[in-house]
């Protein structure tokens, strides 16, 4: 019997009702409905609070209507990167 995530149909399934999600699937072995939900669910987290959309001036779904804070001239030792995915994604802030 094969598992959820080593059918085609499922991965079709996944990619269709997930299609701007795409990318994160096609790049990550999914060991199961359980390691599934839980990408999937990063990757939403990502998509809706910290990636830019362009339609969206640039500004993330959830931040919409909040002004970036402007940034000057930032320290590169106040920078810090985060790891979203395993390390697909990095997602980068100034520290306080």
């Amino acid at each position: 019997m094969a598992s959820f995530a080593s059918t085609d149909s499922s991965h079709d399934l996944v990619g269709s009702a997930f299609g701007t999600h795409q990318e994160c699937l096609d790049r990550l072995l999914i060991l199961g409905r359980t390691h599934l939900e839980q990408v999937l669910a990063e990757d939403l987290t990502h998509y809706n609070d910290h990636r830019p959309h362009r339609s969206l001036d640039e500004q993330a779904p959830r931040t919409m209507g909040v002004p970036p804070h402007p940034i000057d001239k930032p320290d590169p030792a106040r920078l810090r990167r985060k790891a979203v995915l395993g390390g697909l994604i990095h997602e980068y802030r100034l520290a306080a």
